[in-house]
């Protein structure tokens, strides 16, 4: 009797994932996919943006004007770390490029928040700012030093798209 009861219970089971998978497979077909959709979602910063303002000790940047291609991923403000700002873009191409501002020691900043990039002797007169070149195997960057504040524009993207990126930033409130 004991070994009827087993096989019946392993059979249940059985059955019982069975229904299960086919009732999951069945939602399945109705869930509407896009396979072809963007996975990167824009975010707002917005309120992080005015927040960081108010707080640092320094002109807080964030682009104006760039196109709708340009999306922002990634925003972060801390104020125990140096006053350090953060605002994250994929560029039109697909490309990461990042905001990076803080009251660290520039050098040091430059070569952390662009992930191991080295100053180059090279520079690019963007706006009328003079922006030193760092070149890394990840991430090139351009840094200003303007005051306490260093800022970075640093990312996988070419420097033709950094530039860009440098040449959108303003400081308004």
């Amino acid at each position: 009797m004991a070994g009827r009861l087993g096989k019946q219970s392993v059979r249940n089971m059985v059955l019982s994932l069975g229904v299960t998978v086919l009732f999951a497979g069945v939602i399945w077909l109705f869930l509407p996919h896009d396979e072809d959709g963007d996975p990167v979602k824009a975010i707002d910063y917005r309120i992080e943006l005015i927040t960081a303002r108010r707080a640092a000790p320094y002109p807080i940047a964030a682009p104006e004007g760039l196109s709708k291609e340009w999306k922002p991923t990634s925003v972060r403000y801390r104020s125990a770390e140096a006053s350090r700002w953060h605002l994250g873009f994929r560029s039109p191409d697909g490309k990461y490029v990042a905001i990076e501002q803080s009251t660290e020691k520039p050098r040091v900043f430059a070569e952390q928040a662009s992930r191991g990039a080295r100053k180059t002797d090279a520079t690019q007169t963007i706006d009328g700012r003079v922006w030193e070149k760092y070149e890394g195997e990840r991430y090139d960057a351009l840094v200003l030093t303007e005051g306490d504040a260093t800022t970075v524009i640093t990312g996988s993207a070419s420097f033709t798209r950094l530039a860009m990126m440098a040449g959108a930033l303003t400081t308004k409130a």
